[in-house]
């Protein structure tokens, strides 16, 4: 039956590409990425505001420490892998609406799966809290000053306790200086 809306206006979110470059992704996390992905990604969106007919596209990539450690020593001049990079498409301040496309983020598995053993967190609420971080990157938070990584911090906490996920920063040891 034709209400008179058109399908193509109605959206669902961010549009997320995902490519697995490790295939150790898969028997890290207890369920599918691509579920888990939408999910973080969604959450984030909707964590700052951004509706359900947001246009932009969010491209992920599972990757490994050597792929990432690569990066990073090309594109931040550090020479050692990182849980997560986010490369904005291009810079927005908070707030800022987002262009067609919002950026690129790729996680590094075995980083990934070490923070989360030493700091007693499961790998996927790891994976959806490190997931939320880059978006929140994507879209202009940061956390170089205090004041802005006291902001992105209560964010990422209320965003993360959406989705069940515990306060990842109660142990003042993780704060955000410690995710890029």
């Amino acid at each position: 039956m034709n209400d008179g809306r058109s399908s193509a206006a109605v959206r669902t979110g961010p549009r997320i590409l995902l490519s697995v470059e490790d295939d150790a992704w898969g028997t890290l996390l207890s369920r599918p990425a691509d579920e888990m992905v939408r999910e973080a990604v969604f959450a984030a969106a909707a964590g700052v505001g951004l509706g359900s007919d947001v246009e932009t596209e969010v491209s992920v990539t599972l990757s490994d420490d050597e792929d990432v450690r690569a990066l990073n020593a090309e594109w931040r001049g550090k020479d050692k892998s990182t849980n997560i990079l986010s490369f904005p498409m291009m810079p927005l301040r908070p707030g800022d609406a987002p262009g067609p496309m919002l950026g690129d983020l790729i996680l590094a598995r075995q980083t990934l799966e070490r923070e989360a053993r030493d700091e007693a967190k499961s790998p996927d609420d790891h994976f959806r809290h490190l997931l939320v971080h880059g978006v929140l990157h994507l879209l202009g938070y940061d956390h170089e000053s205090e004041p802005e990584a006291d902001e992105m911090e209560a964010l990422e906490i209320a965003i993360l306790a959406g989705l069940g996920i515990a306060d990842p920063y109660a142990d003042a040891d993780h704060s955000a200086d410690a995710l890029t």
